[in-house]
C-alpha cells in the first residue's frame, strides 16, 4: 500500500538476551530464539506503546541419541522430554506430530514466553525491554508455553488474552492489569481449541464482548450456492465480568465463498470503536504448502450488534513483506506469513503490530482514510 508512512521490523530474535530468559540456567541444554513475534500491543499510561512479544525459545540441538526433545514446564522448573525420532513427523519446523495415535497429537520444538518490549509513542524504536516483567508458564495448563497475547483496554483496566498450551488442553487464559505493567493470571476463560480471543475495547449495553475462534475437525456444509464456506469462523461471546463467557447466538465473520484466500480465518486485533462502528483486523489463510499464506483483512462491525458486518473487503490490507525479511532469509523457516495482533490510535493513522514470518515483529502505520473509502 503506497500510503504507508512507516512499515518496518522493530524487534527480532537478535534483540533478545537469553541470559535474562525465564529458562536461563534452568535446563541443561543450549537454546536459541526461534522467533520473537506475534506481539500483543497497547498504549501505556506514559503514552508509549507496549509490545508483549512471544519468544519461542528452542533447543539448539533438539535431536540427539536417536531422540527429538521438547521443553516442558513442570512444578516451577523445566524438563526435557525425549521422543524416538522414528515415531514422529517433523515436516513443520515449529512442531512435530506423534505417529500412531488415534488423534492428531503434537509436541512443540520450542517453549514460548512473553517479553514486554516498550516502544516510543509512534512505535518506531525500542525504548526499553522489561525482562523483569516477562510472563512465563506458571500452571500445568501452560506447560508447553504461553503464546500470542492480545491486549485490550476496557475503561481503566487492561485485559490480555493468551493461548496456553499443554496436554491437558489448548485453551485461552486471561491476565488483567491496572497499569499494563504488572499482570495477574486470572485463569482459563475459554476451553480446548478455542483461541484467537479478542476482547472489544469497550462494552456494549454494559457487557464485555469478544471474538473467539473454536477449532475442530468437523464442519457442516452450507447449502449449495451459499455465499459462505464451511470451516473455522470468527465467533462472538458476551460476559458480565470478562471471566465468564457465553457464546452469542448469531454468527460473526465467516469465510466467504467468493475467495479461497480466507478459507481459514481467525481474529487479529481487538476491535476498537470508530465513528463507523467497530474496526477489526483479522487473518485469512489461503491453503498452500505446509503452513499456508497468511494475510490481514479488515471489517467494520455494527456498534450495537457486532454480529452485523457493515463493510469489509476481499483485498488484503497487509501481506508478507519479503523486502523487510530479506536480511534474515538465512534464519527464516516459513514464508508468506503476516499475523496481525495489535492496533493503536495515533491521530490520523493507526499503528499496527504484526508478527512477520513467525520470526519478527513488524510495525506498520496505516492512514485512517483507508477504512473510510
Amino acid at each position: 500500500m503506497s500510503d504507508r508512512a512507516f512499515d518496518q521490523l522493530v524487534f527480532t530474535p537478535a534483540d533478545v538476551d537469553l541470559s535474562r530468559s525465564p529458562l536461563a540456567g534452568r535446563i541443561d541444554a543450549e537454546t536459541y530464539v526461534l522467533g520473537a513475534f506475534n506481539p500483543g500491543m497497547t498504549r501505556l499510561p506514559n503514552g508509549n506503546l507496549l509490545l508483549m512479544v512471544r519468544i519461542a525459545e528452542a533447543l539448539r540441538e533438539p535431536v540427539r541419541d536417536g531422540h527429538i526433545h521438547a521443553i516442558r514446564w513442570a512444578d516451577g522448573g523445566y524438563v526435557l522430554d525425549a521422543w524416538p525420532v522414528g515415531e514422529v513427523d517433523t515436516n513443520d519446523p515449529r512442531k512435530f506430530a506423534i505417529r500412531g495415535q488415534p488423534w492428531r497429537v503434537l509436541a512443540l520444538t520450542s517453549l514460548s514466553w512473553l517479553l514486554p518490549v516498550e516502544l516510543d509513542a509512534a512505535g518506531r524504536r525500542v525504548v526499553a525491554v522489561h525482562y523483569d516483567r516477562a510472563i512465563a508458564p506458571a500452571a500445568s495448563y501452560q506447560c508447553y508455553g504461553v503464546e500470542d497475547a492480545r491486549i485490550s483496554r476496557v475503561g481503566e483496566r487492561w485485559l490480555m488474552t493468551t493461548c496456553s498450551v499443554s496436554p491437558e488442553r489448548h485453551c485461552t487464559t486471561l491476565y488483567s492489569s491496572d497499569d499494563a505493567a504488572d499482570w495477574r493470571l486470572e485463569g482459563i476463560v475459554l476451553d480446548h481449541q478455542n483461541k484467537d480471543m479478542l476482547i472489544f475495547e469497550g462494552r456494549i449495553a454494559g457487557e464485555y464482548w469478544a471474538q473467539t475462534r473454536p477449532l475442530g475437525d468437523l464442519y457442516f456444509a452450507y447449502p449449495p450456492g451459499s455465499e459462505w464456506l464451511a470451516g473455522p469462523s470468527i465467533n462472538l461471546s458476551r460476559s458480565p465480568d470478562a471471566l465468564h463467557w457465553r457464546p452469542h447466538d448469531k454468527p460473526g465473520i465467516r469465510p466467504h465463498a467468493a475467495t479461497t484466500a480466507t478459507a481459514r480465518m481467525g481474529g487479529g486485533t481487538p476491535p476498537i470503536l470508530t465513528d463507523q462502528g467497530w474496526l477489526t483486523l483479522w487473518h485469512g489463510v489461503e491453503p498452500s504448502g505446509v503452513v499456508g499464506i497468511y494475510r490481514t483483512y479488515w471489517s467494520i462491525l455494527d456498534r450495537d450488534d457486532p454480529s452485523v458486518t457493515l463493510r469489509t473487503e476481499h483485498a488484503a490490507l497487509l501481506e508478507a513483506a519479503p523486502a523487510l525479511t530479506e536480511p534474515l532469509k538465512d534464519v527464516m523457516y516459513v514464508e508468506d506469513v503476516v499475523f496481525t495482533t495489535g492496533i493503536a490510535d495515533a491521530g490520523d493513522h493507526y499503528v499496527i503490530a504484526s508478527g512477520e514470518a513467525d520470526l519478527v515483529c513488524r510495525i506498520t502505520h496505516i492512514p485512517k482514510s483507508v477504512f473510510a473509502r
